[in-house]
């Protein structure tokens, strides 16, 4: 057998680490990856168009989530509802123009900051432009809890409202895609306030983890911040492979498709690390035969219940929210099409 000296180990072991580390770790089939986000899309499709059939207002689990997803599968060849995609987008940007006296007024609209701030993301995605209504909209996030550090969610239903810093990361991101010059000086200030209070936080939630490293990573703050808030999120997964809510709680789609999104979102993730490896066989294994993910709500409801035609009855909303998180993260291990 060949001697090795301890300093040529170590050299090996150091340059071939990831290759060890995921050694034993089951490849991923990208055909199972491509069937489970097949059998999805009908039902998120569905969902979005029985919400705006029931209701005139945007959601952000219908309506944003939703663009996202589809937005996402057609950058990698899926077939979706053309119709269906553009017709959620004008359903968003017809709730935020019908609004639009009460964001000049400084009133904005039912779910405050949040519905604005979703709203303006979902049409971000879409790739629409600033006009006179975002203009309104982010004129109305700056006067929003200007005597605060941060802006305050406007209401608490976890696990998706839950957190400020969910909140914060959109208010930031559609302030910095959609604010206009005159307003930039006042978003700067604003931003630079939350980025502190972001950067102070300690976090008691994935989904406080999660929409921290999203924020600062959006924020381009110091690498070892954004990499100690990785490795933390990282150490948070469960032995199945995925990520619970909360410490005491079990795994759900929820949590690990919005941690795998943060993940490969950053940049600084291999999609072949074990940790994004094992999150994604978790989600093809708690996949319904149906397409969907179950994931029970723990929110208060606060509106009449209605049907949009995605399973699982009352849970069906916190369901499909965490089935398009779930969507998003199996979709980005894929690559994109030309």
């Amino acid at each position: 057998m060949r001697n090795y000296s301890f300093c040529t180990l170590l050299f090996y072991v150091t340059c071939n680490l990831p290759a060890l580390l995921s050694a034993g770790e089951p490849a991923l089939d990208p055909s199972a990856i491509k069937a489970a986000i097949q059998r999805s899309i009908p039902l998120i499709e569905n969902a979005s168009a029985g919400s705006a059939r029931e209701r005139k207002c945007f959601t952000c689990h219908n309506q944003a989530l939703a663009v996202l997803v589809l937005d996402e599968a057609k950058q990698r060849g899926f077939n979706i509802n053309e119709a269906n995609f553009q017709l959620q987008v004008e359903h968003t940007a017809a709730h935020l123009k019908r609004g639009l006296d009460n964001y000049r007024a400084g009133k904005g609209q039912g779910g405050g900051p949040d519905t604005a701030s979703y709203a303006l993301w979902t049409l971000e995605i879409a790739g629409r432009k600033p006009d006179e209504v975002s203009t309104a909209v982010t004129g109305y996030l700056l006067e929003r809890n200007k005597d605060q550090a941060h802006w305050i969610r406007n209401s608490t239903r976890p696990p998706s409202m839950s957190s400020d810093t969910n909140t914060n990361y959109f208010v930031i991101r559609a302030l910095q895609i959609f604010g206009t010059e005159e307003q930039r000086p006042r978003i700067e200030a604003r931003i630079k306030q939350a980025r502190q209070w972001l950067l102070d936080l300690k976090p008691d939630s994935t989904e406080e983890r999660v929409f921290q490293l999203r924020s600062l990573l959006y924020l381009d703050v110091e690498e070892s911040v954004t990499r100690q808030a990785i490795e933390a999120l990282i150490k948070l997964q469960n032995a199945d492979g995925g990520w619970s809510q909360l410490p005491t709680m079990e795994s759900d789609a929820y949590a690990t498709g919005t941690v795998l999104v943060a993940l490969q979102r950053s940049e600084k993730v291999a999609m072949d690390h074990p940790a994004i490896g094992r999150g994604i066989q978790y989600l093809l294994n708690s996949q319904q035969p149906d397409g969907s993910w179950h994931v029970v709500s723990h929110a208060k409801p606060f509106q009449t219940y209605f049907e949009t035609g995605y399973p699982h009855g009352k849970d069906q909303f916190i369901s499909v929210t965490a089935g398009s998180w779930a969507t998003v993260a199996l979709l980005l291990s894929l690559p994109k099409t030309k």
